[in-house]
């Protein structure tokens, strides 16, 4: 007698090596994925392109990411690792860090990301269903940024420090749009115009 139950499988996750060559591996074609991704889309991306863009066959991307989307997840993880660790860097030395200094950090820190930001918003426009952790992405960095201010000038109020973040995010957002049109000039006055506006939010509140 055939089985009520249900025959259909689950669909099966990324692989997470537990071997330093495996992990290497595993970060090579991550990167080409996010490559690939950032120049043709998430849609016109192929496995078998990402595979030759990291020098593997297409067998070993297929072991480690069984499928497409297994691998659009784990680069939507991988993003959110590289924000939050950007950050961390940046909160181990905020307390005593120069307002000018903390404004470069936040401005650099997209530029520091931009290769990988470009490949997320190629990832999460091409899914309605992915659509929606870009704003949980936008309410997280706002989140940090409001959480380095307030590690900076601890007297900041947590309302004021959230409004803050969310101009801080647009400048910083800007600041990669101007890196990408090799718009030195701009950039620098966009630099200047951090450092004065957390010099008049911030002073020496420590």
């Amino acid at each position: 007698m055939a089985s009520n139950k249900s025959s259909r499988t689950p669909a099966r996750g990324a692989v997470e090596p537990r071997r330093r060559p495996g992990r290497e591996r595993v970060a090579a074609l991550m990167e080409a994925a996010a490559s690939v991704i950032a120049e043709k889309g998430y849609e016109a991306a192929t496995m078998a392109e990402i595979a030759e863009r990291a020098g593997a066959l297409v067998g070993s991307l297929y072991h480690f990411f069984p499928s497409k989307e297994a691998l659009a997840e784990a680069l939507i993880a991988r993003y959110r690792a590289i924000v939050d660790a950007a950050f961390a860097r940046i909160d181990q030395r905020a307390a005593a860090m120069p307002i000018e200094e903390l404004a470069d950090a936040f401005l650099n820190l997209m530029i520091e990301i931009q290769g990988e930001s470009q490949a997320m918003v190629a990832l999460l426009d091409a899914r309605e269903e992915w659509s929606q952790k870009r704003q949980e992405f936008r309410d997280a960095t706002v989140d940090q940024i409001a959480r380095t201010l307030m590690l900076r000038s601890p007297r900041l109020a947590p309302e004021r420090a959230r409004e803050m973040a969310v101009l801080l995010l647009h400048a910083m957002k800007m600041m990669k749009a101007l890196i990408a049109a090799s718009a030195e000039g701009s950039v620098a006055e966009l630099r200047h115009m951090t450092r004065l506006y957390l010099m008049s939010r911030l002073g020496d509140r420590t």
